[in-house]
């Protein structure tokens, strides 16, 4: 039996949940400026994966890179979440 498909899914899976924490955290404590962080990690992995000749190494690092990029979108939902109410504003962070 290969468990590649499964495994390369729970993979995806704890990526993806894994990022949701770390987007609201990133933008409580940064703001939405810290984009370019994930750009430039999310570049890095996905290059990583093309290195890799493990499958499950190379599909896991791909995960991760888009998952970067994607919460470059994220964070910018998340700082339009704050400005809601719907998550805590940093209050040491000064208001422009």
């Amino acid at each position: 039996m290969i468990f590649d498909g499964i495994i390369i899914g729970l993979v995806s899976f704890v990526t993806i949940g894994i990022f949701h924490p770390i987007v609201i955290k990133c933008q409580y404590h940064f703001s939405d400026k810290i984009w370019p962080v994930f750009l430039v990690l999310g570049i890095l992995l996905l290059g990583l994966s093309t290195l890799v000749s493990n499958t499950i190494g190379s599909a896991a690092l791909g995960v991760a890179g888009f998952s970067c990029l994607w919460s470059i979108k994220e964070l910018k939902e998340q700082t339009e979440r704050v400005r809601k109410g719907w998550f805590p504003e940093n209050p040491r962070r000064k208001k422009k």
